[in-house]
C-alpha cells in the first residue's frame, strides 16, 4: 500500500483532531508567540542559570575520585553537546528519498559509563541518521545508533535485527538514546544528568549474537526547530520500522537484508514496539518481523492522567504536552493558554530537560496546579479528548507473535491498557501473549512496580525474542487473557 494511502487510513482521528486543534473558537487560540524548540547548550545554560540547582552529586563526584587528572580528562563526562550539533542537524531540504534511506552516518564510541573502562559493549558503534515520517506522514530526518556484534551469531538462520526503543529519557535534546550511548553518563551541572537506564539490555543483546539498531524517535536528539512527538503512536511506529530499514542498508554489516527483525521496547519504547508491530503489515511490508516485545506499553494515554497526579514522575506532563504540540501544528498557543504561571514554567523548561531533572524539580506535584481549569476534565473535552484517543492501540492487527509484560500494581502506566491492548489484539485473531508480573505494590508514588517489568522480567523478554529467530512455537493465551 503506498504510503499516502496508509497515512490516509490512519489519519481520520488525528485530521478530525488536528481540525479542532486549530480552530480559534473551540481552542481559544492567542497570539502568544511560540517558544523555540532548539536547545543548544548556551540556551540551556542560560535556563540553568535562572533555575539554579544544588550540585551535590557533581561535588562529591569531585572528592571522592583522586584518580581523576587534568581537566583534559573531564571532556567526556561534562558531555559538551556541542560537539554532536553537526551530525545532529539535519539537511535542509532533506535529500530526495524514501523511508528508511540513510541520510549520513559516522562511527560512535559507545561506552558503558564515561571513561570506557568499566566493562564495554562487545560491539562496533555507528551512528546513523534516516529518514521516515511523522504522525502526520510528513517526511523527517530520525538518528539512531547500530551495533555490529563481535560475537557470532549462534542460532538459526542469519543474524538476527532487533529494533529498539528505549522508555523516556527527557525530550531536551542531550537526552537522545544515541547520545547516551557514546557518554554512558550525561551530565553538565546540576541536576542535568541523565544514566542510560537500559544499557544493560543492549549489553547483553550484542554480547548473545543480536544486532540491534536502537531509533531516538521523532524529533528527538536532532538539533533544529522541531520538537519531539513524544507519545505520538504513528510517529512512535514509523521511526522503529524505518529504524530497521536503515540498518538493513547499512554497507559492511553482518546483516541479511531479509533477516529476521523483532522489536523491543519499555513504556513509550513499549508504545513504540507495539505501534510498530501494528503498522509492519501496511507501512514496512518488506521486513521480515518475527516478534515485538512490549513491556508496560501506554497503550490508552486517556487512563494515565490520574495515575500521572502526585506522581515521582508528574512531570511528564510537560513532555507530553509537547509531543501534542509538535504533532499537531497549531496547537501549542491553545496549549500555554490553560496552563498556570506555574504550568509555563514547567511546560518551558521540559522541553531542555532529562529524566534526573525533571524529577528533581517536579516529582509528586498535582496536576491542578499547572492548570487554569480542572486538567481531567480537559482531557475529556475537544480537540484533546480527539488527539488522546488518536494514540490508542489496538485498532490494527499485527501479523507477527506480540508479547506484553505489564505488572499488575503498575502505579504510572496502568495493567489495564496493557490487558485490554492485549484482548483487542485476541480479538483480531493476533498471536498474543500476554504476562503479567504479580510483585505486589510497594510505594505506590515512586512507581516502583512501574519499573518491575523491565528489570524483573528482561530475561523472559529476551528468551522470547530468541525463540522467534529460532523459528520455535509461539505459546498465545488468549482464552485466559480474557479471564483476568
Amino acid at each position: 500500500m503506498p504510503t499516502e494511502d496508509i497515512f490516509t487510513l490512519f489519519g481520520r482521528a488525528d485530521r478530525i483532531a488536528r481540525d479542532r486543534a486549530t480552530d480559534p473558537v473551540s481552542m481559544r487560540a492567542t497570539a502568544l508567540r511560540r517558544t523555540t524548540r532548539k536547545r543548544s547548550l548556551p540556551r540551556r545554560l542560560r535556563l540553568y542559570r535562572r533555575f539554579p540547582a544544588v550540585c551535590v552529586l557533581l561535588a562529591a563526584l569531585l572528592c571522592a575520585s583522586p584518580s581523576l587528572g587534568p581537566r583534559e580528562s573531564l571532556a567526556v563526562a561534562r558531555a559538551d553537546d556541542r560537539e554532536y550539533e553537526e551530525f545532529y542537524t539535519p539537511p535542509d531540504p532533506l535529500p530526495p528519498g524514501a523511508p528508511g534511506d540513510l541520510i549520513r552516518t559516522e562511527p560512535q564510541r559507545l561506552v558503558l559509563e564515561p571513561s570506557g573502562q568499566l566493562g564495554a559493549y562487545v560491539a562496533k558503534g555507528t551512528r546513523i541518521m534516516y529518514r521516515s515520517t511523522d504522525g502526520q506522514g510528513n517526511p523527517v530526518a530520525v538518528t539512531g545508533t547500530y551495533f555490529e556484534p563481535d560475537n557470532p551469531w549462534p542460532g538459526n538462520g542469519p543474524r538476527p535485527l532487533i529494533a529498539y526503543a528505549t522508555g523516556p529519557q527527557g525530550i531536551g535534546e542531550q537526552c537522545a538514546p544515541s547520545r547516551m550511548f557514546s557518554q554512558g553518563i550525561h551530565f553538565s551541572q546540576g541536576f542535568d544528568l541523565q544514566l542510560n537506564l537500559e544499557e544493560g539490555f543492549p549489553a547483553t543483546m550484542v554480547a548473545r549474537g543480536f544486532a540491534i539498531v536502537v531509533t531516538d524517535g521523532v524529533g528527538m536528539g536532532v538539533h533544529g526547530a522541531a520538537g519531539p512527538q513524544f507519545l505520538n503512536r504513528i510517529a512512535a511506529g514509523t521511526a522503529m520500522l524505518d529504524a530497521a530499514r536503515a540498518a538493513m542498508k547499512l554497507p559492511d554489516t553482518s546483516l541479511d537484508p531479509h533477516g529476521p527483525v523483532a522489536f523491543w521496547g519499555w513504556d513509550s519504547g513499549g508504545q513504540a514496539s507495539a505501534s510498530a508491530a501494528e503498522l509492519a503489515p501496511i507501512y514496512a511490508a518488506e521486513l521480515n518481523v518475527v516478534g515485538a516485545w512490549a513491556g508496560a506499553p501506554p497503550a490508552d494515554l486517556q487512563l494515565l492522567l490520574p495515575y500521572t497526579d502526585g506522581s515521582l514522575l508528574a512531570g511528564a506532563v510537560g513532555p507530553t504536552l509537547h509531543g501534542i504540540a509538535a504533532a499537531y501544528p497549531g496547537t501549542e498557543d491553545a496549549i500555554r493558554q490553560v496552563l498556570s504561571p506555574r504550568g509555563l514554567h514547567m511546560y518551558d523548561w521540559t522541553g531542555f530537560i532529562c529524566s534526573v531533572q525533571l524529577i528533581a524539580d517536579f516529582a509528586f506535584r498535582h496536576l491542578q496546579f499547572w492548570f487554569i481549569t480542572d486538567p481531567f476534565e480537559l482531557a475529556q473535552t475537544e480537540p484533546l479528548k480527539g488527539i488522546l484517543d488518536a494514540q490508542r492501540l489496538g485498532t490494527l492487527k499485527p501479523n507477527a507473535p506480540v508479547f506484553i509484560d505489564h505488572n499488575r500494581y503498575d502505579p504510572f502506566i496502568p495493567w489495564q491498557g496493557g490487558h485490554q491492548l492485549a484482548i483487542d489484539w485476541c480479538d483480531k485473531g493476533a498471536d498474543v501473549q500476554f504476562w503479567t508480573n504479580e510483585q505486589p505494590p510497594f510505594l505506590n508514588k515512586t512507581v516502583t512496580n512501574h519499573f518491575l517489568a523491565l528489570f524483573v522480567d528482561g530475561e523472559r523478554g529476551m528468551q522470547w525474542i530468541a525463540d522467534r529467530f529460532n523459528g520455535l512455537p509461539t505459546s498465545p493465551n488468549c482464552p485466559e487473557i480474557r479471564n483476568e
